[in-house]
C-alpha cells in the first residue's frame, strides 16, 4: 500500500512539474491535497505562480472540505512571500536622506532654513560661494606716508546690487558644512564658523562692498567696519557641521558671512570666501 501511495505521489509531483505553466485552478489544488502532497510543496506552487487568480470564498471552503490545510489557504489569500520589515538602520539612513533635514549629509557650504510663506514648511538651500570682485584700498598712501600712523584699510566688492538667495526672517537660520578634509577657501583651511565675519554690505550702484582688512603700523589683520559687524552663535551639532544664528535681529539689507585668509605682513587678502544673502524683513 505504502508503494502505491509513493508511486501516486511521483506521478503527481511529475503532473504537477510538466504542467506548471498551466494556470492553477481549484481542482489542481485538490487533485495534489487528494494525492498527499506535502503542505509546503503545495505552497511553493501557489507562491510561484506569476499571476494568481483570485480565490473566492467558495474556493476557500471548497478546499477545506477537501482537506487543504491552514498553510494552503494563508498562501491562496496572500501568494506573495511576506516582505521583512526594514531594518532600524535602514529608516534613519531613508529618513537621513531629506535634504532639508539639517542633520542629513550636505555637501560643504553654507546653507540657510527658508520658511516657505504658505504651509510654513522649511527647506535648506544652499548659498553659493559669491565671487569676490577687485580688492580696493583706502588711506594706503596717507598709512605709507605716515609710517604707519594713519590706518589704511581694504574693501572687496561683492558683484550685483542684490543677493539671489533672500530671506524674510530677521533671524534666519544657517547651517555650515565643512569637509572631513580641505577647506571652503582656495588658499588657508577654512574649518569652522569662527573664521568668518558676518557682516552687513553697504549697496553701490553696481555691486556690494565692505571692510575686509586693514592695515596698522608694521602689521595686517583681518579687520572691518565695527559698525557693520554682526555677532553670530554657532552650535557645533555633529563633526564638521553647525548650526549658526544672529546674536540679535538683522534689519533689512545685504549681509555675508566673509573669511579673508592668506594675509602676511602689510600686503592684502590673497584669497576672500564670501557667502552672501539678503534680508527683506516683512
Amino acid at each position: 500500500m505504502n508503494v502505491c501511495r509513493s508511486m501516486i505521489m511521483v506521478v503527481c509531483v511529475a503532473f504537477c512539474l510538466a504542467g506548471q505553466d498551466a494556470p492553477l485552478t481549484r481542482d489542481t489544488i485538490i487533485q495534489m491535497v487528494k494525492a498527499g502532497l506535502p503542505e509546503d510543496v503545495i505552497v511553493s506552487k501557489i507562491r510561484s505562480e506569476p499571476n494568481p487568480p483570485r480565490w473566492s470564498a467558495d474556493d476557500l471552503i471548497a478546499l477545506k472540505s477537501a482537506g487543504a490545510g491552514d498553510g494552503v489557504l494563508r498562501a491562496l489569500v496572500s501568494p506573495g512571500p511576506t516582505a521583512d520589515p526594514p531594518a532600524a538602520g535602514s529608516a534613519v539612513r531613508a529618513a537621513s536622506a531629506d535634504p532639508d533635514d539639517p542633520t542629513a549629509p550636505h555637501d560643504p557650504g553654507v546653507y540657510i532654513m527658508i520658511t516657505a510663506r504658505e504651509g510654513g514648511r522649511k527647506k535648506m538651500v544652499l548659498i553659493d560661494r559669491a565671487g569676490s570682485g577687485r580688492v580696493k584700498t583706502a588711506g594706503v598712501i596717507g598709512h605709507a606716508v605716515t609710517f604707519g600712523v594713519v590706518k589704511g584699510k581694504a574693501k572687496t566688492e561683492i558683484p550685483g546690487f542684490r543677493a539671489v538667495v533672500r530671506t524674510r526672517e530677521a533671524r534666519p537660520e544657517f547651517y555650515m558644512y565643512f569637509p572631513p578634509s580641505g577647506n571652503l577657501g582656495a588658499t588657508d583651511t577654512i574649518s569652522s564658523p569662527s573664521q568668518f565675519s558676518l557682516l552687513q554690505l553697504e549697496p553701490k550702484k553696481d555691486h556690494r562692498e565692505t571692510t575686509i582688512f586693514k592695515v596698522g603700523f608694521g602689521s595686517a589683520s583681518a579687520g572691518n567696519d565695527e559698525k557693520k559687524t554682526r555677532r553670530f552663535n554657532a552650535e557645533k551639532i555633529r563633526p564638521y557641521v553647525y548650526k549658526v544664528l544672529p546674536d540679535a535681529s538683522l534689519q533689512t539689507g545685504e549681509y555675508a558671512f566673509i573669511a579673508a585668509t592668506g594675509m602676511s605682513g602689510s600686503n592684502a587678502a590673497a584669497d576672500v570666501v564670501i557667502f552672501d544673502f539678503g534680508v527683506d524683513v516683512d
